[in-house]
This record gives structure tokens, C-alpha cells and sequence, in this order.
């Protein structure tokens, strides 16, 4: 296939659906889609409803607004209220609740909290600001980390000491470790993200079939991509041999984009970090290297947040492990709410339970 529509057209998925109810042949298959850009294509496009009966999929913590803790928010929320500073964060951030506020309320109730479409208009604005401290929330996978870590290296060399990052950047793999090492999940096979995977590449994954012997396979975004993916994962249940596979080819190369992890390696290095529902994951995070000191927003500023408290009832946390559905939650869709979020997994474009509030509600 050459072209985009091609991926959307319904004869071939059609075909690839055919082949796969053939694979399986009655075996049961639980799979994990662990991009939330995945869950919300499936929805989307309508796919759970024509898949296979016996393939069962779950929604994953591949979400970085949803997994970012309480903490991280009200760190974010007291750096707002300091005078002179300016917090600018992606519009995804700017409604998730923290332990008793949200950056929303924050800027209703005065605060300079500005949103950007790109980690380089908060640098553009400590230019233009010379007198303001610039905070932005550097929050993401592997696939904005590289943008944020040239922010930092151009921060640097136009000397602009009033610009800063509160890094609550994660790293994939580490927390799919974890997750594979849950007794409470049982999954037969993962997909794995595709835009984390034109960074990393598809080695990082190796460990979920050399030492977990997990069915993996990297797969795009458009429903041809998704059900190709599902019958590679559907082949290799039925085989009984896992395989660390790519379908999304026009895009990931098994080695990944060196430039790009160039750039993190040259500005972050590996720390421990606490996922949302999941907890501390060692080597899960990323840190702003002591080198780079002078652009670390918990280095440079001095601002106490609240103590963390959670929402009573959101079971947020067990839906990003996937151990629970958005529909198990007694607050889903009564008292949290896409305008009324009480936890994040509700907030984010590619939340688990905005997706399900969204597209897949019972009529």
C-alpha cells in the first residue's frame, strides 16, 4: 500500500479480520494496545465491534498526562503562584486535576499559566521576557523528549537564564517491564507504540520476548495498521512462538532515530519515577543532567507544593494498568465527566476513559 486512504479502505481490513479469525481458530486473545493514540484510533474507527470475538483488547499507561502523578501537578500549580514566574505547559495539562486544584484554576485565579503548541515558544517567550522566570512543564514519552532537550541546548546557547524545565519526562520500555512483571495482568500479546518507536527503535523491546515471551508488535495508527497488527500478534499466539515484530515499517526502523536519542542522551539521564496507578518504576524517568543544572526548574526554584492526596473513587490508576475498564469506575460518566474531570485518565485526547466516554458508551 502507497498511500493513506488505502489504510482506511474497508476491503482490506476486511481481509486482514478474515485471516485473523482464521489464526486463532476459537483461541482466546487478550491484547494490550499501550499507546493511548492507539486506544483512541480503535474507538475511532470502530474496530472493537468487528474484531474477532475471541480478541479481547485492554488500554495501557501510554498516556504521559494520564501517568504523571499529583505530585508533578502541584509542583507545576506552586511554581504558578510564585511572583515573576510564567508556567507554560501543552494544552493537554492545563485541565488535569492536582491534589485540590488544576492549572486551569490556577490561571482563573490569576496566575501566569500560558499553553504552547511547542517546547520552543516557552524559550521564545524568556527572550521576549527577560524580567520573568519561564517554567515549561516538560512532560512525554521519548517522542517530545528530544524537541524539549534542544529547547534546553538553545536556552543555553542564546544565554537565557530565565528559562527552566520541570522534567516529568518517562521512558517507555521500563514501565512495560513492570507491567509485564504484574500478577494481576494477563495479556497474550502487546502493541507497542508507534510514535515512541520511530525514536527507540524496536530493541528496547526485546527483553518482553526474550525474558517475559510476550507476542510484541510495533503498529500504526490507521485501521489497516491496527488489524494488521492483530493478526500478526494472532499468528504468533496461534504458533506459540512470541516474536518482537514491526508493522508499522514506513515509519520505525529497528534501530530507531539516532539523532533524536542523540539529543536526549545529551541533556537527560535515567532516574527512577512514579507512574500514575503504578508506583516507582527504577530507571523509568528522565532528569536534566547536572551539567545542564542552571535549566532544572526543582534546582532553580524554591516553592513548596501541597501534600498529595488522590480523588476518592477514581480508579484511574488500575485502568492505566490495565487491570480494570473505565466502565468498572462508579464516577464514569455521572459524576466524572469530560467537563468535569475528577481523574486524568478523563482529561487527556488520548485518556482511557475520555476515549470510552467518547466513542464507547452505550447508547
Amino acid at each position: 500500500m502507497k498511500y493513506l486512504d488505502e489504510y482506511r479502505r474497508p476491503g482490506p481490513v476486511q481481509a486482514l479480520l478474515e485471516k485473523t479469525r482464521q489464526a486463532l481458530a476459537g483461541r482466546k486473545a487478550v491484547l494490550m494496545e499501550v499507546c493511548g493514540t492507539h486506544t483512541v484510533a480503535i474507538f475511532r474507527s470502530g474496530l472493537r465491534q468487528v474484531l474477532p470475538e475471541s480478541v479481547e483488547l485492554l488500554s495501557g499507561p501510554g498516556c504521559p498526562v494520564c501517568v504523571t502523578p499529583n505530585r508533578y501537578l502541584d509542583q507545576a500549580i506552586a511554581y504558578g503562584r510564585l511572583p515573576g514566574t510564567i508556567v507554560t505547559t501543552f494544552g493537554d495539562m492545563f485541565r488535569v486535576p492536582g491534589s485540590s486544584s488544576s492549572l486551569e484554576r490556577e490561571k482563573a485565579s490569576g496566575a501566569d499559566i500560558r499553553t504552547v503548541y511547542s517546547p520552543a515558544e516557552s524559550v521564545e517567550l524568556a527572550a521576549q521576557n527577560p524580567d520573568r522566570h519561564v517554567v515549561f512543564l516538560g512532560v512525554g514519552f521519548e517522542t517530545t523528549t528530544p524537541g524539549v532537550a534542544a529547547c534546553v541546548l538553545t536556552a543555553r546557547d542564546r544565554g537565557l537564564r530565565n528559562y527552566s524545565v520541570l522534567c516529568g519526562h518517562k521512558t517507555v520500555p521500563q514501565a512495560l517491564r513492570a507491567l509485564a512483571s504484574d500478577p494481576e495482568l494477563r495479556v497474550g500479546g502487546l502493541i507497542l507504540p508507534g510514535h515512541v518507536s520511530t525514536v527507540i527503535g524496536a530493541e528496547p523491546y526485546r527483553f518482553l520476548v526474550s525474558e517475559f515471551h510476550i507476542p510484541s508488535v510495533i503498529v500504526g495508527f490507521e485501521p489497516a495498521d491496527i488489524v494488521q497488527g492483530v493478526l500478526m500478534l494472532a499468528r504468533q499466539i496461534a504458533e506459540g512462538a512470541p516474536r518482537l515484530e514491526i508493522q508499522y515499517r514506513r515509519s520505525v526502523q529497528p534501530q530507531g532515530n539516532a539523532k533524536a536519542v542523540g539529543f536526549i542522551e545529551r541533556v537527560f539521564e535515567p532516574c527512577d519515577s512514579v507512574w500514575r496507578g503504578i508506583g516507582n518504576i527504577p530507571g523509568s524517568g528522565l532528569r536534566i543532567r547536572s551539567e545542564f543544572a542552571e535549566f532544572d526548574a526543582e534546582k532553580r526554584l524554591d516553592a513548596e507544593p501541597e501534600p498529595e492526596k488522590s480523588a476518592a473513587g477514581c480508579i484511574c490508576g488500575q485502568v492505566l494498568r490495565g487491570v480494570r475498564k473505565p466502565s468498572d469506575c462508579a464516577l464514569f460518566g455521572s459524576s466524572c465527566t469530560p467537563t468535569a474531570p475528577v481523574g486524568a485518565c478523563m482529561v487527556s485526547s488520548e485518556g482511557t476513559c475520555a476515549a470510552y466516554y467518547k466513542y464507547g458508551r452505550e447508547s
